[in-house]
């Protein structure tokens, strides 16, 4: 007689993995957000300094910490995240899942609350900018490790349930430049906004620890775990009848099986694996180290220019990013074979030159092409709708392109690629940054 799944009440496991999901990226997007106010920093002390030191080495050696504070901070969350995406995949039979799922949100909360209260604790900038950076490291460390445990545990579930995980990691973004421009409206002083906006994250982190805590009580998730932890005994006790019934060498070509199926599953795979890869090095390379120093040129002040890289870079790049994921859901145009794809991925190049010619400052090579910032706009629309778009449609058709048994190595696969993009978008972001 087959056991009755029970059903997902009031969609409150849903819910709560939408919420996990949010919690994930949030903390790195707000980080990423809140740059005019690290940089604010990084100035103001700049200013207190030279006022009672007058050397022009000073001046110099602070303007490099100003101006390569995108790059670093990019680097700096991009590096510990390939790491720990690949720690993960051998922690997580060792570590319980509680423990990566709770110890990751404590850690990335008490990293906010510290960096709230040192909003109103002045620092001289190489200080705040070495514990600005010591801080990103760690949030990004950690939140690939919430990552890693969540997907793991949505695996338990039935496969739509992933789904409201993306969905939050899609929102985390959009979250974080709305909540910056509110604390921009609210007319405050930039620090008093900034500690608003730090505020709100550990918020967030207190939500999603709620939440987790909630999970386990639920019926719908008690029944998959458990059923795992049934399935899992069963296949220990296979696995123990096998050994003493086979012989040795047959033992032996199973491991050596065993070790060059991963090969085989990336040969199935490995176009789609490089174009994600690409996909995530275009977009990392220049968002947020060229797109967030590009000026507006409609105005020398009021409105339009304070809110004008919160909304148009940050704000409108979450916005069209999550609409090119969302339209996979309806729509998968290129095919998983087709040519189109990969070609698409590495046109994208284009928006590299584009950016730098936009009204970056400073800048020291490139003249500046394209004046109104309409053009700013209409490139980041299609930059950030493209990037969504195509990577996911590159992480749909992985797990679909190998048989169904080798669908999660697959999907772990293409999830280190995609790690491995972030990381070398953030390190080419220098050169980038370097020749406008």
């Amino acid at each position: 007689m087959a056991i009755r799944q029970p059903k997902d009440k009031y969609f409150a496991v849903w819910m709560i993995l939408f919420m996990l999901g949010l919690g994930t990226l949030l903390p790195w997007n707000f980080f990423m957000t809140a740059t005019k106010y690290f940089r604010g920093r990084l100035r103001d002390s700049v200013s207190t300094e030279i006022s009672t030191n007058q050397t022009e080495a000073t001046d110099e050696h602070h303007s490099i910490l100003d101006a390569k504070f995108n790059n670093v901070m990019t680097l700096c969350a991009m590096l510990p995240l390939l790491f720990c995406t690949c720690l993960n995949s051998f922690l997580h039979s060792l570590i319980p899942q509680s423990l990566r799922v709770m110890g990751s949100l404590f850690v990335i909360m008490f990293v906010f609350i510290a960096t709230a209260i040192l909003v109103k604790v002045p620092l001289e900038s190489l200080p705040f900018f070495s514990v600005t950076m010591v801080k990103i490291v760690i949030i990004n460390s950690f939140g690939a490790m919430l990552q890693g445990s969540l997907f793991g545990m949505a695996g338990l579930l039935p496969a739509s349930y992933t789904t409201p995980i993306m969905s939050g990691q899609g929102l985390a973004g959009t979250f974080a430049a709305f909540a910056m421009i509110c604390a921009i409206a609210s007319g405050s002083e930039l620090e008093d906004a900034a500690f608003g906006y730090f505020i709100t994250a550990c918020v967030v982190v207190l939500l999603s620890i709620i939440s987790y805590i909630l999970l386990p009580k639920l019926e719908f998730f008690k029944f998959y775990q458990e059923r795992n932890k049934k399935q899992r005994f069963d296949d220990e006790q296979n696995a123990v009848n096998l050994m003493n019934s086979e012989i040795k060498d047959a033992v032996v070509d199973q491991k050596e099986q065993q070790n060059i199926s991963m090969m085989t599953i990336f040969k199935k795979i490995w176009a789609l694996a490089l174009s994600v890869c690409v996909t995530f090095t275009i977009t990392i390379g220049t968002f947020p180290a060229i797109t967030a120093d590009t000026q507006s040129t409609l105005t020398t002040g009021g409105s339009w220019e304070l809110y004008f890289i919160p909304v148009c870079c940050f704000l409108l790049f979450n916005l069209c990013d999550w609409g090119g994921r969302s339209l996979t859901a309806v729509c998968m145009w290129p095919g998983k074979d087709s040519m189109i794809l990969p070609v698409s991925i590495i046109c994208r190049v284009v928006f590299i030159p584009l950016f730098m010619l936009c009204n970056v400052q400073p800048r020291l090579h490139l003249p500046i092409f394209f004046h109104h910032d309409g053009f700013f706009i209409i490139f980041m629309v299609l930059f950030a709708f493209s990037n969504g778009y195509l990577a996911s449609l590159c992480m749909c058709y992985g797990p679909k392109n190998v048989l169904p048994h080798e669908a999660e190595t697959a999907g772990t696969i293409m999830a280190f690629f995609l790690a491995l993009g972030l990381a070398s978008g953030a390190a080419v972001s220098f050169i980038f940054r370097a020749l406008v």
